[in-house]
């Protein structure tokens, strides 16, 4: 069988793509920019956006699954969900994983009430958010962040990807909702801490005032209410971001990776700029 993978060269969607070929699938890459997608060999690339659905048609013939986000550029929340399902159903699609944010809109209504066999993915905070402190750690030796006593619980994308391997090629996934962490509660000044200890170098924190935030942000291209989003949810956030689940061992038999992986094998985007 053959399984479409939207955002296929983004943070998740390439674990995903390299998931589902260590499980001996087809895979369909759905990207903006096919010349740019530098995706394994095997893998077929096709041109698609998930905000024109008219561009997926083509693209889902022979499709049995396939790997959904609900955010387009610039971060938007979707608004094609019902488009998207339409257009999967009518072409024999059978099963379907979808990343989101844990605010229920458009389109995950939209796959909750089809026929689809769906599994929601809810991630809170990817390790690879860490990424954005980069440039002030090789720079300075600093990282600046509002949100220095926030505990979350963030994932390895990689862990994302494997659960939406199994979800996408096994049984017993139909209509669940996955709530996927790694396997540690981290504040800030934690993550901080961790990366100083793995790369061998002093890092100092620096608390940023909420409009250094926002303006990090708008640089990322992050929209203006996404950014409101953003800021009230970490400054308050809920339970559920920072409890540690077990979920992605209890689905995939594979224990968690730790922060501290996560960064030996990042290790390189905070000490060369190379790697930036």
């Amino acid at each position: 069988m053959t399984i479409l993978v939207a955002g296929a060269t983004g943070t998740v969607g390439r674990h995903v793509v390299d998931q589902l070929l260590q499980r001996g699938q087809k895979v369909r890459a759905l990207t903006r920019n096919p010349q740019q997608a530098n995706l394994p060999h095997g893998v077929e690339v096709v041109a698609g956006d998930l905000s024109d659905p008219s561009t997926l048609v083509s693209a889902l013939v022979g499709i049995s699954g396939m790997h959904l986000i609900t955010t387009g550029a610039e971060y938007a929340p979707l608004q094609t969900g019902p488009e998207i399902v339409e257009l999967a159903e009518k072409a024999g699609v059978r099963r379907v994983t979808v990343l989101w944010n844990g605010e229920k809109g458009p389109f995950e209504k939209a796959v909750e009430s089809s026929s689809l066999e769906w599994t929601q993915l809810q991630a809170f905070e990817f390790m690879s958010n860490a990424r954005k402190w980069a440039n002030s750690i090789r720079s300075e030796g600093v990282v600046r962040d509002l949100f220095g006593g926030s505990l979350i619980a963030p994932v390895h994308e990689a862990d994302i990807g494997r659960v939406a391997a199994v979800a996408l090629t096994g049984e017993g996934h139909s209509s669940q909702i996955y709530t996927l962490t790694g396997p540690e509660s981290l504040s800030v000044q934690d993550k901080v801490r961790i990366i100083s200890e793995v790369i061998g170098r002093e890092i100092q924190f620096i608390e940023s005032s909420e409009e250094e935030e926002r303006e990090q942000m708008r640089k990322m291209g992050v929209q203006e209410d996404a950014i409101d989003y953003v800021i009230s949810w970490h400054l308050n956030p809920p339970k559920s971001a920072y409890t540690v689940l077990s979920t992605v061992e209890e689905v995939t038999g594979h224990k968690p990776y730790t922060f501290a992986e996560w960064v030996k094998e990042n290790a390189g985007f905070f000490i060369n700029s190379d790697n930036a």
